[in-house]
């Protein structure tokens, strides 16, 4: 992990004689900071009218190396604080690829208004982001790259409890990159467990892993009838990782998730071809984002407060034994699934996983049940980047989708709400007394009206949480689906694109610490 420092003195920490050997400054303008830095910057913009990021020589400052990275306009509609964020990455990476491993980030004066009240952490962020490296580079060099990162703005130094919290966090956020954007074989199911193992080892986190054949066909079907294929591999076979967390003093609440661990998707027998099966080494972000997400609460170690993970960690693998669309499969809640197509198997995964979710929620205090999931190429038309949060009634009156997304605008981590609607819950209806529910149709989500919003009313009666979705019900539980296939990698490319860590921060923020 990366050293966090905070600069007390701008004008001293940044000198050449300090601690650092490189000064990165996002800022609007060179206005209002210290003459040391806004000098150099002044006179490179008098001759340079570009308006990116520039490495300037320096030499009167930390390793003779200024960077400046210009937020630009942040007064029109379209403008968030994801600007600090996206400018403090560039300015990070110009300052690594001219040699820097120790480079001071300044951050200027920002707009005031709720909108930018955590423009600091979030450019700091962005910048920890931008010198993330996959898993296997870094096990291949553990040379190089950012060692140290000191922090400073305007206005005054970050606390200490502030560096301290982005440590936790983006502690996190790298267990959800690593997890999520390694290989299929560095991150098959078995060693994806092993990764949580250690990276749990030194937290007050509880880590358990099922992975004997009878146990999990016995205690969850449907996942074990997406593995079928892959249990004649032994580097392929699929296990149930059980992660918890339970704060200091009397619990208040409970957040419990399901997170989809498809560590590679072939599609299954309705194989993928086309080339659409490049970048499924990704369909495991959302048991990463589930992980990461524990992790960092476990690090801040936030009272009063439990969470509860179940990871499905499996292979779509095709074979003999591959399981079939029109199948019948009963899941742990007792309902009996009719396989629309195996390449839909990340929400039969799902399923089981808030089922066992479900029968824990009575015993705790206070319940609320996530599920997180790389899961429909129409997420992806319909929003774009961000992270959608479709809420039971449940959820909805306790309004987690709209903390969500206010949480997600303040923090850079932005989602968009989605409704149910009765025509999802008629979309999965049986179509014979065989059957209890649809999986899903023969065609693409990308394809098919409502092709995110249906597979969320599906988890819901697979699971047998539709029984307690109503706030009326004798037990409700608020229950939300988020489905993160547009935003758990850069540019929604899942080959090539770098892991975002969506949607840790906003669900952290929202939900676990309530900044």
């Amino acid at each position: 992990m990366t050293e966090l420092l905070p600069l007390q003195d701008l004008s001293r920490d940044t000198a050449s004689s300090g601690p650092f050997d490189a000064v990165v400054v996002v800022a609007s303008s060179p206005e209002g900071l210290p003459a040391s830095l806004e000098r150099p910057i002044s006179r490179h913009l008098a001759v340079d009218e570009a308006k990116g990021t520039v490495l300037i020589a320096a030499p009167e400052l930390a390793g003779g190396r200024l960077v400046y990275a210009p937020l630009g306009s942040l007064d029109r509609d379209g403008d968030d604080v994801r600007r600090h964020a996206e400018a403090a990455a560039s300015g990070l990476r110009r300052a690594l690829e001219a040699g820097a491993v120790a480079p001071a980030l300044v951050l200027g004066k920002s707009p005031s208004g709720a909108a930018f009240d955590k423009a600091a952490e979030v450019a700091a962020l962005g910048a920890l982001a931008a010198a993330w490296e996959p898993l296997e580079a870094r096990e291949h060099d553990a040379e190089g790259g950012l060692q140290k990162l000191g922090l400073g703005k305007l206005d005054g130094p970050l606390g200490e409890d502030r560096i301290a919290w982005l440590r936790a966090i983006e502690g996190g956020r790298t267990v959800t990159r690593d997890l999520g954007g390694t290989n299929p074989e560095r991150m098959a199911p078995l060693r994806f467990a092993a990764y949580c193992r250690e990276a749990f080892a030194n937290l007050p986190v509880e880590v358990e892993v099922v992975e004997d054949r009878a146990t999990l066909e016995r205690d969850y079907p449907l996942l074990s009838a997406v593995a079928r294929a892959s249990f004649a591999v032994d580097r392929h076979r699929p296990c149930v990782i059980r992660l918890t967390y339970q704060g200091s003093g009397p619990i208040q609440r409970t957040i419990m998730i399901a997170g989809k661990g498809v560590t590679y998707d072939t599609g299954g027998a309705d194989l993928k071809t086309g080339g659409h099966m490049a970048g499924m080494s990704r369909d495991k972000g959302g048991a990463a984002a589930a992980a990461g997400l524990i992790h960092a609460v476990a690090s801040l170690a936030v009272p009063q407060v439990k969470v509860v993970v179940e990871i499905g960690a499996v292979r779509n693998s095709i074979g003999a034994d591959s399981y079939v669309t029109d199948e019948i499969i009963t899941g742990h809640a007792g309902k009996r699934v009719r396989i629309g197509n195996t390449d839909a198997e990340g929400r039969l995964v799902m399923a089981d996983c808030l089922s066992h979710l479900r029968v824990r929620a009575a015993s705790e205090v206070d319940p609320a049940i996530f599920s997180i999931a790389t899961l429909t190429g129409h997420a992806v038309l319909a929003v774009g980047p961000y992270s959608i949060a479709l809420d039971n009634h449940a959820a909805r009156a306790r309004n987690t989708a709209a903390r969500l997304i206010a949480e997600g605008d303040r923090w850079g981590d932005p989602f968009e709400s989605s409704r149910l609607r009765r025509e999802d819950w008629d979309f999965i209806k049986p179509r014979s007394r065989a059957d209890d529910v649809l999986s899903c149709n023969n065609a693409p989500s990308s394809a098919t009206p409502r092709g995110h919003q249906f597979p969320a009313a599906f988890l819901a009666i697979a699971s047998g949480l539709d029984a307690h979705g109503h706030p009326s019900s004798d037990a409700p539980l608020p229950y939300t689906h988020i489905d993160i296939a547009g935003s758990a990698v850069e540019g929604s490319d899942w080959q090539h694109g770098r892991p975002t860590a969506a949607p840790v921060l906003a669900m952290v923020a929202a939900l676990v610490t309530q900044e």
